[in-house]
């Protein structure tokens, strides 16, 4: 008991539980990370309750967030990502209280902690952004009408070619494998799509 109640392992604690938050909200759906945020999380919690805090430590923290920010916004201007780690390594060092001055967190654990989660936010939240601001490669909207070529059975499920690429299809009746198919509705990414019956003309050619 008195080895959990240690400001290292509360600290240690605090950061893997906001990490597995983080990595939560990145990759929502798994159940994995959220247990494990919410029971680390919880741990920190009871172990912290034991241990006094420094609020111009906890002020600091919270701080640290704004150059945090202008660094993700402006990713040239690496000076604000610096700061923003500094701050985070003060604040963890003295955010719990020492015996008089002393920090009461062992400072090369802050910084190494510190140091990788602050680049590894940093990474991770550029990253998500450029990828919001990039333009789909496709405009799914034009698939709408477009012709293609069934390349399973489809009905409540199956695969088409369409505009060049394979796409999942869905059908209200059953499609062949092979046959003509039109494009009448999406969901996401996937198509609705409606078998197109085929004639013959004079000459023999199959029309749509």
């Amino acid at each position: 008991m008195d080895a959990l109640i240690n400001p290292n392992v509360a600290y240690l604690l605090l950061v893997a539980g906001f990490f597995f938050a983080i990595l939560a909200l990145m990759a929502p759906g798994t159940g994995l990370l959220e247990a494990g945020a919410l029971i680390t999380l919880i741990l920190a919690g009871w172990v912290i309750s034991f241990l006094p805090i420094n609020v111009w430590a906890l002020l600091i923290l919270l701080l640290g967030v704004l150059p945090f920010m202008l660094a993700v916004r402006r990713s040239q201007r690496l000076i604000y990502l610096v700061i923003a780690i500094l701050t985070l390594i003060v604040g963890s060092v003295f955010l719990f209280q020492g015996e008089g001055l002393l920090p009461a967190v062992n400072p090369v654990l802050a910084i190494v902690v510190s140091t990788f989660t602050g680049v590894f936010m940093w990474i991770a939240t550029t990253k998500i952004l450029e990828a919001s601001r990039i333009r789909p490669e496709h405009d799914l909207g034009k698939l709408m009408g477009a012709v293609g070529e069934a390349k399973t059975n489809i009905h409540n499920g199956g695969s088409v070619q369409v505009a060049g690429e394979l796409w999942t299809a869905r059908s209200a009746q059953q499609i062949p494998v092979g046959s003509t198919v039109r494009v009448v509705g999406r969901d996401g990414f996937i198509l609705d799509v409606e078998l197109v019956e085929q004639t013959q003309n004079s000459s023999g050619e199959i029309l749509p």
